[in-house]
């Protein structure tokens, strides 16, 4: 039996979203660094889709790879970016590529969907999310309580940073009806779309944060980078990045995930262990697009996100449904079962 913890587009022009057949199709384009980022070792060959690679909440896949761990696990990793979670479910559920480095909280809204995926490896018991607000709406957007009325810049819609700032709406009381989230993805797009004022503020990660601020482009309004900010903005632990995969691929090639899972906690427990600057080190240089000092920071400050050993935090897939049920219709009107959304079989068993 398997083991578990506690059961528990918009912006024309800003963004333009690649094509996931096109991913399937040219792996070589959609890999960020085919020297580095995927093929090339023994084993069984994986296919894993990134919302995201440069994006510091998903850092530990390329760091995995960088670090040569997913070769000495003895699994041939292809790690494929798209520019938001939502893509990389969407890759996953086709079936174009076997796992998903993405949010948790999509295997509950996959469920309801009659979707049976699961989290195997958790890297997170935090968003590592950030709303931001543009200087020139700072003075009257102070809370999401000022959400109404506003362009809100989100990576995705149905994306989980779509999904957050929901939440943070209903739970200020203001209607999702009454404000717009508009898609802009991550980095330039994003940081563009907040200065020329085609958002008032949004929902973003490191390092895009980090640039935001060096650049005065914006203020921070609500920071869910550690543990106590999730506490304070969400009411307890939410974990967030993790690997996920097809419950049914994960019965039917165990000694794969289980690879993956050797490769993943050895590279949480190596993170747990090093500065920034030694983590900023290993990751391809043109990551650091800001610049490696702006680079090295924006990961310390996403740093206490992350799990040092890949298991769901205790609390946390409950936190996450009761924030997806505050404004999910479908997830308000079906029981989910927790304890089919995630799995700790495999970070257990890891040496």
């Amino acid at each position: 039996m398997r083991k578990t913890g506690y059961a528990s587009l918009a912006a024309a022009g800003l963004l333009a979203l690649s094509s996931l057949t096109a991913c399937a199709d040219d792996a070589a384009s959609s890999t960020v660094d085919a020297g580095s980022a995927g093929g090339g070792g023994k084993g069984p060959t994986v296919k894993i889709m990134v919302g995201g690679l440069d994006k510091v909440i998903y850092l530990p896949a390329m760091l995995t790879q960088r670090l040569g761990y997913f070769q000495a696990a003895g699994v041939n990793v292809q790690l494929l970016s798209e520019p938001a979670g939502v893509q990389a479910e969407t890759a996953l559920v086709s079936g174009q590529v076997q796992g998903a480095v993405g949010f948790y909280d999509h295997t509950l809204d996959l469920q309801v969907k009659g979707k049976s995926v699961e989290s195997v490896v958790q890297f997170s018991h935090a968003p590592g999310e950030v709303e931001v607000v543009s200087g020139k709406a700072a003075g009257d957007l102070t809370s999401p309580k000022d959400f109404k009325g506003r362009k809100l810049g989100v990576t995705g819609l149905g994306s989980s940073t779509d999904f957050l700032t929901k939440y943070l709406a209903v739970k200020n009381g203001v209607k999702v009806s009454e404000f717009t989230p508009v898609a802009v993805g991550a980095g330039p797009t994003f940081i563009a779309a907040l200065q020329k004022g085609a958002i008032d503020g949004g929902m973003t990660t490191d390092p895009t944060v980090a640039t935001i601020l060096d650049k005065k482009a914006g203020k921070i309004l609500v920071d869910m980078r550690t543990p106590e900010g999730s506490q304070e903005a969400l009411g307890g632990p939410y974990p967030s990045s993790s690997l996920y995969m097809q419950t049914d691929w994960v019965n039917g090639h165990k000694d794969t995930v289980q690879k993956l899972a050797d490769a993943f906690v050895k590279t949480l427990k190596w993170m747990s262990t090093h500065s920034a600057d030694e983590i900023a080190a290993k990751m391809p240089a043109d990551y650091a697009q800001g610049g490696k000092t702006l680079y090295a920071q924006a990961i310390k400050s996403t740093l206490p996100m992350f799990t040092d050993d890949g298991v769901m935090p205790q609390g946390g897939p409950e936190t996450v449904e009761k924030v997806l049920k505050a404004f999910n219709p479908n997830i308000q009107n079906t029981k989910v079962d927790l304890s089919k959304t995630y799995t700790t079989e495999f970070v257990e068993a890891v040496k």
